[in-house]
């Protein structure tokens, strides 16, 4: 993957593939990266040593031989040099063959026999087997189809390659050797074969006595410093308990192990006097709802039973409602993790970085509601991460097709030459250089370096220029040429028509020309959009992130993933990290799917009028969930295992052992041996005990029913993993052989037999628009269709697979976003969200019957429900408001006239609430002024966006008519919050806006009836006032908002609004005029004396 190849741009069905080269290129540059030197066996790149220099495979004539032709050579060839017939001697790195126990010079235990990694050797094996095998998916005579080199699968080493302690290779006293000739193999203990015994080395004093004498200073201060370490541990164990780790698998027994093989996190529960009291008064309140619902059905009012009738059955649902939103908050956690373990234990000084591969997506469509800028300081706090250069490769998705966005990011790839060696030196935070440069602190906190403020000025010097360069852009791009746009080159853009385009990549930094000024090497940068073209279903953005996923899978293979928005910067550059801390831990990471990390926002007001920071949300129920099986995902800033992604089932945690006769009294015994006797041995094959999907095995590896392919794998344990017939993984993951073979490999990484050229066809292949027809794609893999909120419908398959998420809180936010702070464009991406749920309740996927038997806990299943089912609380919510305005304007009340017993269990209901919250803020952190403004939108979006969303989801699911939703701005004016008093047209404002009238009419109507009638109405006054005013100061932020900064509300929505209040006032007015009202016979002076 070279960096200067050009835009490839082509079509699978069609049989096109172009490259279009960049302004001054001349003549075809290869795809391949050389390192200057060609095999002339098998014609691949040399490569290079372990060591980082030129691969040389004799030490005699230095003929040009690639190690993957050195090593068959070695093991199966004749074991001599082509050119100058010097036998081959065994370099570093290399395991030894028959005939290499003679050369003493070279002592690399860890490379010897080649044991390390057997695992992903093995997959690697069988990934490049299948991709030889015959795949016969029509794509016969497609000479660029990478050649494999078949190598042999390892034994793995205990240690899993790793040095245990800190004595050299070069100094280990026994170095097991090979026996026999032929090649066969010694393998060392627990593998070897007995018939075979494994001599030790002779013992050199110069090496061994120094390091392994038993009667040395050395061993034993060894010894001492080794159990004082246990000591300590154990000591650490005992404090910590058992209260740290759950039932999920994340904290068995603490091994005994020093600092570096240590738990990379563990789990803070919330305290005891924090908790329980919040836990007593949820029960509490429960028994109060049950009297209360008690009082309200067995009294029901005569003379307003349709106002009761309402009003009861809107207060059931708002139970239920609470219900299902309150218990999945029954064991909220907060997670600490260890970034100096994590290093530690991968990051070993003078060894190459052990830190996983992360392939990140940015996705974006449209460069007018999504400023290019506001993209470019995503994709630069993404190439500024602090993780490894060459584990971090960025996938741009522009499913925009638009040339802005691709000339945008030819520029910001050139600025990150500058920006990304700035960022790592004087280790600035947040690495998005608006925001940076935007802050009102002292930058000059913590730095040291003299030459920092000179530079500082530059660089932003160098910003200012780059952001003048990408505005001429978007001037330049607001008027579109008759003939469309054409590149630099003269070629016209291939994505003119946006409907109708090929699929087009990009590599602007990769292994090749992806350099920093400085010299030192850059993440790779990709940017990628889809074949496009009229009668597919596109799925929006699932699948605009589904096409991302498998040409990533193609190009890198990371194992894992990290979604962002293109409005969501990295804003701690440790994030990478602190994700890695749950994924690769060893003992909690096999089952977790995905690492959810909380939105937070810049540029909202400090009163957050409109709720967008959604804390309630973030910092109450996500917490809730962590404690049970993991939070949701939420669209953005997750980080993806790779194999979850695909469909497989989460590993399945080891039963521990049962108690045996020997555990049990000797009165037991004869029992449980004779019980044990009873056991009837199935008589069914192990195929047929197999599940029909596919599944995990105990080594992580994804495990298939074995049917298929049979060529090239024999070798391989059957136990250990068995494949998926060719058919089958065909129909799930699609007719791309380097695609499927690359889902094999569970530790990722790309297929080495592959050439560039040949990836770079396959990339465009799986891009194309019909590439998912007939596989599981959108329905079992990846991003899941069927809803304008996959993001829900994607983390709710992966939880019913059995997988866990994990909720992390960075102390420094790991991403930050733009949120709508204005009121219309709230509304619509809140009815967006809502309507995505509806849609997931409508459909097969709808958690109260979908997942049964799986691996969906209980308590995560309630909290699926409450989110699909919410919108729906818009229909009695909007009854409940409206009834207030009846009661006013009808002088009925939805209660009779409480008792002394009535009245005890509505004070006590109040109380419970207020507790609930109260006691809900202590634990979480959350202020009052969040809380009551999540309380305050939860009835206005109630009441406006999900009562439309209910509407819209009903249509298209009856009457099959879409809504299509639109793209959230991203972008605001220059003004501080200029934003928050923009005013725009939109029919959600018509419902609160018309509840807010009523309202205020009926109190005017219920205030002037009672002056009318005398003090005695007074009384029953006070109820529906209260009553009334508890819609108008939960809506007083939608009121705010409508007058705007000078009252400038659109006349449509006062004139709808007043038409329809007065309407329905009229109609009351007519019905009941407020006329005084007597309760008996008029009584008049007669004239007699009755005394």
């Amino acid at each position: 993957m070279e960096a200067g190849a050009g835009l490839v741009a082509g079509s699978h069905n069609r049989n096109e593939l172009v490259v279009i080269r960049r302004d001054g290129e001349s003549g075809p540059r290869p795809l391949q990266q050389l390192s200057g030197q060609i095999c002339q066996i098998c014609g691949d790149d040399v490569g290079l040593t372990v060591d980082g220099e030129l691969f040389v495979a004799c030490n005699e004539c230095a003929f040009p031989v690639c190690r993957t032709c050195y090593e068959y050579e070695r093991r199966e060839g004749s074991q001599v040099c082509p050119q100058c017939k010097t036998r081959f001697k065994r370099l570093k790195g290399c395991a030894r063959v028959a005939g290499d126990e003679e050369e003493d010079g070279i002592d690399d235990l860890e490379n010897e026999f080649n044991f390390a990694g057997r695992d992903k050797q093995d997959m690697q094996y069988l990934a490049e087997a299948m991709l030889q095998g015959h795949m016969s998916y029509g794509r016969a005579g497609d000479v660029d189809m990478p050649q494999v080199v078949h190598t042999m699968p390892q034994v793995p080493l205990l240690t899993n390659g790793q040095m245990v302690d800190d004595i050299p290779p070069e100094q280990h006293a026994l170095v097991p050797s090979f026996m026999g000739g032929g090649g066969k193999r010694i393998h060392p203990l627990p593998f070897s074969d007995p018939s075979l015994p494994v001599q030790p080395r002779s013992m050199d004093p110069s090496k061994d006595l120094a390091a392994y004498g038993y009667g040395s200073v050395a061993w034993k201060e060894r010894v001492e410093n080794w159990k004082q370490k246990q000591e300590k541990l154990q000591v650490m164990r005992n404090e910590n308990g058992s209260k740290d780790w759950g039932s999920d698998g994340d904290g068995p027994d603490l091994p005994l192990m020093d600092e570096a093989r240590q738990p990379l996190s563990r789990k803070l529960p919330i305290p005891s006097s924090q908790i329980n009291p919040y836990r007593m008064i949820i029960i509490i309140r429960l028994v109060v709802l049950g009297f209360f619902f008690h009082y309200r059905v067995m009294h029901p009012v005569n003379d307003a039973y349709a106002l009761w009738l309402i009003s009861v059955i809107c207060e059931i649902w708002f139970a239920i409602s609470w219900i299902l939103d309150q218990f999945p908050k029954w064991l909220p956690i907060d997670r600490e993790t260890y970034l100096d373990r994590l290093s530690l234990r991968y990051e070993k000084e003078g060894q190459p970085s052990q830190l996983c591969p992360v392939d990140i997506y940015v996705s974006t469509v449209d460069p007018l509601k999504e400023p290019p800028l506001v993209t470019a300081n995503t994709v630069l706090s993404i190439l500024a991460v602090d993780y490894p250069v060459d584990k971090v490769s960025c996938y741009v998705s522009d499913d925009g097709a638009a040339m802005l966005t691709f000339e945008a990011l030819s520029e910001t790839s050139e600025f990150a030459r500058k920006w990304v060696p700035f960022c790592k030196k004087f280790n600035i935070e947040p690495r998005a250089p608006e925001f940076y440069f935007a802050q009102k602190i002292d930058y000059l906190k913590d730095k040291v370096l003299p030459s920092f403020v000179k530079e500082r000025r530059a660089m932003k010097r160098e910003y200012e220029e780059f952001k003048v360069r990408i505005n001429a852009l978007v001037s330049k791009a607001q008027k579109v040429p008759e003939e469309g746009w054409t590149m630099q080159d003269g070629t016209p853009w291939p994505g003119n028509n946006v409907r109708d385009h090929p699929g087009m990549i990009q590599v602007f930094l990769g292994q090749s020309g992806g350099h920093d000024t400085e010299g030192n090497e850059l993440p790779r940068l990709v940017y990628v959009s889809r074949e496009k073209r009229p009668g597919f279903n596109h799925h929006k953005k699932a699948g605009a992130m589904n096409s991302l996923v498998r040409v990533s899978a193609v190009l890198t293979n990371a194992p894992y993933l990290l979604n962002l928005d293109c409005d969501h910067y990295i804003n701690n550059s440790k994030a990478l990290r602190e994700s890695m801390c749950f994924m690769m831990d060893p003992l909690l990471g096999k089952k977790v799917c995905y690492v959810q990390f909380p939105q937070r926002f810049d540029g909202i007001d400090r009163h957050d009028r409109y709720a967008n920071r959604n804390t309630v949300f973030f910092d109450i129920n996500m917490k809730g969930l962590d404690g049970i099986q993991g939070p949701i995902y939420v669209g953005t800033g997750c980080v993806f295992r790779r194999q979850a992604l695909y469909g497989f089932d989460a590993p399945k945690t080891k039963k521990p052992p049962t108690r045996t006769c020997n555990c049990l009294p000797k009165w037991c015994c004869c029992g449980c041996c004779f019980s044990g006797k009873k056991k009837k041995k199935s008589n069914k094959p192990k195929s047929e005990k197999k599940n029909r999907n596919s599944r995990r095995g105990d080594a992580g590896a994804p495990v298939f029913a074995l049917e298929g392919i049979e060529e090239g794998i024999e070798g391989i344990e059957s136990e250990k993993s068995a494949l998926m017939s060719e058919q089958k993984l065909e129909k799930k993951f699609g007719q791309s052989p380097v695609f499927v073979a690359s889902t094999l490999l569970e530790n990722g990484g790309a297929l080495k037999s592959a050439s560039p050229a040949s990836l770079l066809k396959e990339a465009i292949h799986v891009i194309s628009c019909g590439y998912e027809d007939k596989t599981d794609w959108g329905k079992e893999v990846g991003w899941i269709y069927g809803s304008v909120t996959e993001d829900i419908l994607t983390g709710f398959k992966m939880h019913c697979h059995g997988w866990r998420s994990i909720y992390c809180i960075p102390a420094r936010p790991a991403f930050k976003g733009s949120a709508p702070i204005n009121l219309s464009d709230r509304l619509h991406q809140v009815l967006r969200w809502a309507l995505g749920s509806v849609e997931i309740f409508l459909s097969r996927h709808c958690p109260l019957w979908y997942g049964y038997g799986g691996g969906l806990k209980w308590l995560e299943r309630l909290s699926y429900i409450n989110a699909t089912i919410y919108p729906w609380t818009s229909i009695p919510l909007l009854a409940y408001c409206t009834l207030p305005a009846v009661c006013l304007l009808t002088g009925k009340f939805i209660t009779p006239e409480l008792s002394n017993v009535a009245s005890l269990w509505f004070l006590s209901l109040f109380i419970c609430i207020f507790a609930t919250g109260i006691l809900e803020m202590r634990w979480s952190g959350v202020g009052i002024d969040d809380w009551w403004r999540n309380e305050q939108f939860w009835v206005i979006g109630g009441v406006s966006a999900h009562l439309f969303a209910v509407v819209q989801g009903l249509l298209k699911v009856l009457a099959g008519i879409d809504t299509n939703f639109t793209v959230t701005s991203k972008g605001g004016d220059d003004a501080a919050f200029s934003e928050l008093y923009a005013f725009k047209w939109t029919t959600l404002l018509i419902p609160p806006t018309t509840l807010l009238i009523i309202n205020l009419i009926g109190v005017v109507a219920g205030i002037s009836n009672a002056i009318n009638n005398g003090y005695e109405s007074w009384g029953p006054l006070f109820g529906k006032l209260f009553f009334a005013f508890w819609v108008i100061v939960h809506l007083y932020p939608f009121l705010k908002g409508l007058l705007g900064r000078q009252n400038r509300t659109p006349t449509i929505i006062i004139v709808w609004s007043i038409l329809l209040a007065s309407i329905f006032s009229l109609l009351w007015v007519r019905i009941d005029p407020f006329l005084a009202k007597t309760d008996g016979p008029v009584l008049e002076e007669c004239g007699l004396d009755c005394n």
